[in-house]
């Protein structure tokens, strides 16, 4: 593996099978909420499978609940905000996975 190919993740990865809701404005239906199938999650980003397309580049917010596993407490509800960075289509069905880096997040109250 050379130099440009080592690996660019900074902070550690967690496999998360949670749903995670998703704020992108408005897609080709007029929605711009939708559940999306959480891929993994960083300290630093996230990758889901979503329905409908994003931009890259294009601003986005997601609510996710971090379980116990995770927090190592209880389950805390977090907003994140942050922007697309890659969008990358090939799963069989249609879902696309979208990687979005996170740039700020606050915890939220039990619902």
């Amino acid at each position: 593996m050379s130099e440009l190919q080592h690996e660019k993740r900074a902070a550690r990865r967690f496999a998360l099978r949670v749903p995670v809701s998703v704020d992108h404005g408005q897609n080709h239906n007029g929605h711009g909420k939708e559940i999306a199938q959480i891929r993994d999650v960083s300290a630093r980003g996230i990758c889901f499978y979503l329905d409908s397309s994003v931009e890259q580049g294009s601003p986005i917010g997601f609510t996710l609940t971090l379980p116990p596993e995770i927090t190592l407490t209880e389950s805390i509800r977090v907003q994140c905000k942050g922007h697309v960075v890659r969008v990358e289509n090939g799963r069989d069905d249609g879902k696309l996975a979208v990687a979005a880096v996170i740039e700020e997040y606050e915890f939220l109250p039990e619902a």
